[in-house]
């Protein structure tokens, strides 16, 4: 079966890397990501821009807009970007570096972070980046759900919030990251309704390949399986690992016993590409 990883990640960010080398044990390194992708067969992989600087760290006010992938001197050629947008830095400089970035070939949407910065989704900030969307028929990734700081706020990357910019904005295509887990009911509820809202699978746990075992075996998994069924709408989820949140193999099957295998192949790869579409160019020929 053919895999895309549409969410993961390869910033230098100290969290990731202290997950990394504490809760994940995966190889954060060029290297790393590269070995993890051959062995589970993985083709390609989006990565969501984020920087930090050396002040407060992510979510980090004084980070450059675009946010890009800078963990390694140069770019895997498995691996494409998601620009990431600091709403602390829009201005008409940054506007020009964002539509600069995103006529690259390797860019292949944006990321906005709600929850991690104070902005909600539909807050007029954020125009700028629906009309760049549309100008060059890309998606918006949105951060949903819990966050992986606490000072994250939560208010601001509830799901419910998207429906709003939806609506607003019929001729672009977003994806909610992780489902807005917790809130996955609510998030199977927007891609149900809006036919322009995607949502991915990653990050809905952090750890080891033993960690996913434990939580697969209990009650875990009840809200995640109801949201799912609930939505009924298996063209509309995507793939991803979070990496290096989870390594990325266990990752796999933990997804797959979630969906039914009928749905393997588009929830895995055709429906990815379908959101991205530039992605095609960096994809085997079929």
């Amino acid at each position: 079966m053919k895999i895309i990883d549409a969410h993961m990640h390869f910033s230098q960010i100290k969290s990731f890397h202290e997950t990394a080398r504490d809760l994940s044990f995966v190889d954060y390194s060029y290297k790393g990501i590269s070995a993890e992708y051959r062995d589970a067969g993985v083709l390609l992989g989006i990565g969501m821009g984020l920087e930090e600087t050396n002040g407060m760290g992510f979510p980090d006010h004084d980070a450059r807009t675009p946010m890009m992938l800078d963990l390694a001197e140069s770019q895997p050629d498995i691996i494409v970007a998601c620009a990431g947008i600091n709403p602390f830095n829009m201005d008409s400089e940054a506007l020009v570096r964002l539509e600069d970035v995103i006529q690259r070939p390797g860019t292949v949407g944006f990321k906005i972070y709600l929850g991690y910065y104070p902005f909600y989704a539909y807050d007029e900030v954020y125009e700028p980046v629906y009309k760049l969307a549309e100008k060059y028929s890309v998606p918006v990734v949105f951060h949903t759900g819990d966050t992986y700081s606490e000072r994250g706020l939560l208010k601001y990357s509830h799901p419910l919030a998207i429906d709003e910019v939806a609506v607003r904005h019929r001729n672009v295509n977003f994806m909610m990251a992780h489902f807005g887990d917790p809130w996955t009911l609510t998030g199977a509820e927007i891609i149900y309704k809006n036919p322009n809202v995607y949502a991915d699978l990653s990050g809905l746990i952090v750890g080891t390949e033993e960690e996913l075992k434990k939580r697969s075996g209990g009650r875990f998994l009840d809200h995640l399986r109801h949201a799912i069924e609930f939505a009924d709408s298996y063209d509309k989820l995507i793939f991803g690992t979070d990496w290096p949140l989870i390594p990325i193999a266990p990752y796999i099957e933990f997804i797959k016993d979630l969906i039914p295998e009928e749905h393997h192949e588009k929830v895995f790869y055709y429906n990815a590409l379908k959101l991205f579409p530039r992605i095609a160019a960096f994809l085997p020929e079929e």
